[in-house]
């Protein structure tokens, strides 16, 4: 039996249009009741990377979540809505950041508790959020975007969100190549499958992303299923690539944890081809896809790709050096430098800076051959 996963068409954050593309989509899957019983404890977790407005189309959508929301209350469920940024770890900034990402109005609105990943419970390796315990379901709402280290960030990516905030830069520490983070995502995918996963695709992020180094895009769908890899195959296909281009994909795969070839999808709704884009711009440091596996390591030493500094854009906040997970960064004559030889070209930096002022650095060669 083919994994079922369902494509609809929405092409603005029209609440009316959401919800109602939400609803559809959830229907062509069997419906709400199919992944949740009435009258149980949800916990939504969306993708709020950080204190960013919804139009800059770096988080999630407020009126995705309160559509998704409202789907659960109309089967009387008790719904909690939270997310643990790297970066922030402490009760007035997780305020902050909901308030800036249009969730604080969305709770207050809809009746629903907004909560705090801190205190975490062990799950094998990882310190995850306790709520994952107290609540019956679990519900992802990624948005979909391109990421400079990992290609992609969608439904599995978006689960890294569930582990302890400031830990997360411990894993970045510990797994700095592409390949061995995507294992250690997968291991937390392994542990923490959503009952359901809604993705919102109607103003996505390409180029340079996940953050404002990326560039708001409209592609107008939302994408809902119980697959997370197949889901992430149906996002490559979508940015005009092959799914095991993505780096969880080729890990998930051999592990059997996930769909990945198209042959084996079943994609109700609309149709995958109106939503393909052969001009998608992918992340600068993509093209490391292109070199095999076993060459891998020798060429990643060769064409390297670094956060960059633009001085006229920054405005001295230091998030970028607070999360550093090889401390490569430090304040010299007033201004943040980046120690290259430390650096694991990881764009932690690049992720929290809300101002645009990191971008992608090629290393000589990587110009010589124009990557």
């Amino acid at each position: 039996m083919k994994t079922k996963v369902a494509l609809v068409k929405c092409k603005n954050y029209d609440f009316d249009l959401v919800y109602s593309s939400v609803k559809r989509a959830i229907g062509l899957l069997g419906g709400i009741e199919s992944f949740v019983k009435p009258k149980s404890k949800v916990l939504l977790k969306p993708n709020l990377l950080g204190p960013a407005p919804p139009n800059l189309a770096i988080t999630t959508h407020p009126q995705l979540v309160r559509a998704v929301i409202r789907i659960l209350k109309e089967i009387n469920c008790e719904v909690y809505l939270g997310d643990s940024p790297a970066v922030l770890a402490k009760v007035k900034d997780m305020q902050y950041l909901y308030q800036r990402c249009g969730m604080s109005m969305v709770a207050e609105q809809e009746g629903v508790k907004l909560v705090d990943f801190g205190h975490p419970v062990w799950k094998k390796n990882f310190p995850m959020t306790k709520w994952l315990d107290f609540c019956d379901y679990f519900i992802s709402l990624p948005k979909f975007k391109t990421h400079n280290f990992m290609i992609l960030t969608g439904a599995v990516k978006n689960l890294f969100g569930l582990v302890s905030g400031v830990y997360k830069i411990e894993l970045h520490k510990r797994y700095p190549a592409q390949k061995d983070f995507a294992k250690m995502l997968v291991d937390i995918y392994e542990i923490t499958k959503p009952a359901l996963t809604i993705i919102d695709g109607i103003v996505s992020l390409e180029g340079d992303g996940p953050a404002t180094s990326g560039i708001p895009k409209n592609t107008g769908f939302i994408l809902a299923g119980s697959d997370c890899v197949a889901m992430d195959s149906i996002l490559a296909l979508i940015m005009g690539l092959s799914p095991l281009d993505i780096f969880t994909n080729q890990e998930a795969k051999r592990r059997n944890l996930g769909v990945t070839d198209l042959k084996d999808i079943a994609i109700l709704g609309d149709n995958l081809s109106n939503f393909i884009d052969k001009n998608f711009k992918l992340p600068r440091t993509s093209i490391i896809r292109k070199i095999p596996l076993p060459f891998l390591d020798i060429a990643k030493a060769m064409f390297k790709f670094y956060p960059k500094i633009e001085y006229n854009r920054c405005i001295g906040c230091f998030a970028c050096i607070n999360i550093c997970p090889a401390k490569a960064m430090s304040i010299k004559n007033k201004k943040v430098v980046i120690n290259y030889s430390k650096c694991i070209s990881c764009f932690c930096c690049q992720e929290v800076c809300l101002h645009s002022a990191i971008k992608t650095k090629k290393s000589i060669l990587a110009k010589i051959i124009g990557l």
